[in-house]
């Protein structure tokens, strides 16, 4: 069974996804992000029936994989072998090719893709998996979202910037919602995940047709989390489960930062049942051009602050795949 988490990073995937993995049946890997990072280039492969094109694509997603971060532990990845179980030729059926490939090398029958921005690509997800496939959404308080990705290497960094992609991956999530069966789909808050864990991962488990375990809570312990706290991005899945990390926006985002995340991403806020600090419902207020170019100049600036604040172990880590991407680029250019 393929299980998809959708939302938004920031909001616990890294947690939950170790948490998951702690179940005999799941094989829950940290993602190389395959739909996200090659799905722009898939048109530019060409004909996928000329088997030197699907064979190009096929070796570009292991060479992914393999370049990963955090790897992939035990698996060795056959192109030929992908290529042959492969249902179609098509960047979602090599996708879960080498997601069926993991479970079989971890021992489990089940897997799940922790790719956050999977949100992007449900209209391939769902066409192509069917009804086999379920659904995690796991969403976190969006002002959250966005100071955590103030300190972070990766993602935008204005408020303004970060509630426009947290919004737009919100609706998306709750538009799946509404069209698919309640058998495929279920939500969760990262707030509750932390503040009641253990009736969280029960409810998660009857979703997915397992037997809770008290592992779960251990999932700090276990040598993925190890090697996923390698890197500074990830570095507290390594600690035990802490309850006190919400609101934490109120204390550390300026008024005029709230306001504008409340301001472009205030639906999703009242759809989740997040209480708005600063913006009442229908005052939101739009941002003129000027403001807009200043905050992108802003957002421009603060992402490249945060590269060269990096810690060169992280950016070590990251490197092969960075390069591996650029490779493609150019090759496409």
């Amino acid at each position: 069974m393929p299980v998809f988490m959708i939302g938004m990073q920031r909001s616990g995937s890294n947690l939950l996804r170790l948490m998951l993995n702690q179940l005999p049946g799941i094989a829950a890997p940290h993602p190389p992000h395959i739909l996200e990072r090659l799905g722009p280039f898939e048109s530019s492969y060409g004909d996928l029936h000329k088997d030197s094109n699907f064979e190009q694509l096929v070796s570009d997603v292991c060479r992914l994989v393999e370049t990963n971060p955090v790897k992939w532990e035990s698996v060795d990845l056959d192109p030929k072998a992908i290529q042959d179980s492969c249902r179609e030729r098509s960047l979602v059926a090599v996708y879960g090719a080498v997601h069926d490939c993991l479970a079989r090398a971890w021992g489990g029958t089940d897997w799940l893709c922790k790719s956050m921005a999977n949100v992007h690509y449900l209209g391939e997800i769902e066409r192509y998996f069917g009804k086999s496939a379920r659904f995690i959404y796991l969403y976190r308080d969006g002002r959250d979202v966005a100071l955590s990705f103030r300190k972070a290497l990766i993602g935008d960094k204005t408020f303004y910037h970060l509630g426009k992609a947290w919004d737009e991956a919100q609706q998306l999530s709750l538009a799946l919602r509404r069209r698919v069966p309640e058998s495929q789909f279920i939500a969760l808050s990262y707030e509750e995940l932390i503040s009641r864990p253990e009736p969280a991962l029960r409810r998660l488990c009857r979703f997915l047709g397992a037997e809770y375990s008290p592992k779960m809570m251990e999932f700090h312990r276990s040598p993925e989390a190890q090697r996923t706290a390698v890197t500074g991005l990830w570095s507290n899945v390594s600690q035990p489960l802490d309850s006190t990390n919400s609101n934490k926006f109120l204390k550390e985002a300026s008024t005029e930062e709230i306001r504008q995340f409340e301001s472009v991403a205030g639906a999703s806020l009242d759809e989740l049942n997040y209480p708005r600090h600063c913006i009442e419902r229908g005052k939101e207020y739009r941002i003129n051009s000027a403001t807009l170019s200043a905050l992108d100049s802003e957002n421009k600036l603060l992402r490249a602050r945060a590269r060269k604040l990096t810690k060169p172990v992280d950016l070590n880590l990251r490197k092969p795949q960075a390069l591996l991407m650029e490779s493609i680029r150019v090759r496409f250019a």
